[in-house]
C-alpha cells in the first residue's frame, strides 16, 4: 500500500518511538526523509541516522536522543500536507517558541532549518515544526 504522506509517516514513527522510550526507529528510505533527518541531526534533535537494508528494501535507522530521561523532541508536527501545501518567503518564516524550536523548510537550496533559510535569504515549503 502506498503512503500518501511519507514524511508525516516518518515523523509519527519518531514521535511514537520516543513515547515508547525506544533507542531507535526504522523508516523506509528516501532522499527527502534523509535530508530532513540531516537537519534534525545538525540541530541536535536526534543522535544520528544510518542507511540499512530492511527486508530487502532500503531503510533508515534513526537514533533517538534523550536528555535526563526525557525525549529531546517535545513536539513534532507536519505543517505542509499533501492536501494543503504551505509556502513562505524568507522574511515570513515562522519562529517556533521564540527561536527555541525550528521550522524545517524545503528550499531551492535543499532542506534547511528556518535560521539557515533566513541566512541564505530563501523561502520555500514549510515541511514541519520541531521543539
Amino acid at each position: 500500500m502506498a503512503l500518501t504522506d511519507p514524511l508525516g509517516d516518518m515523523l509519527t514513527r519518531i514521535r511514537n518511538g520516543q513515547r515508547a522510550k525506544k533507542d531507535s526507529v526504522v523508516t523506509p528510505a528516501s532522499k527527502l526523509r534523509a535530508n530532513v533527518l540531516e537537519v534534525l541531526k545538525r540541530e541536535g534533535y536526534i543522535r544520528g541516522y544510518v542507511h540499512e537494508e530492511v527486508a530487502g528494501h532500503p531503510g533508515l535507522r534513526v537514533e533517538l536522543k534523550y536528555f535526563e530521561g526525557q525525549p529531546a523532541i517535545k513536539h513534532v508536527a507536519r505543517i505542509s500536507k499533501p492536501g494543503r501545501r504551505v509556502y513562505s518567503g524568507s522574511q515570513d518564516l515562522p519562529t517556533i517558541r521564540n527561536g527555541l524550536g525550528i521550522t524545517i523548510v524545503s528550499t531551492p537550496r535543499g532542506v534547511l532549518s528556518d535560521a539557515e533559510a533566513r541566512d541564505a535569504n530563501v523561502g520555500g515549503e514549510i515541511l514541519a515544526e520541531v521543539f
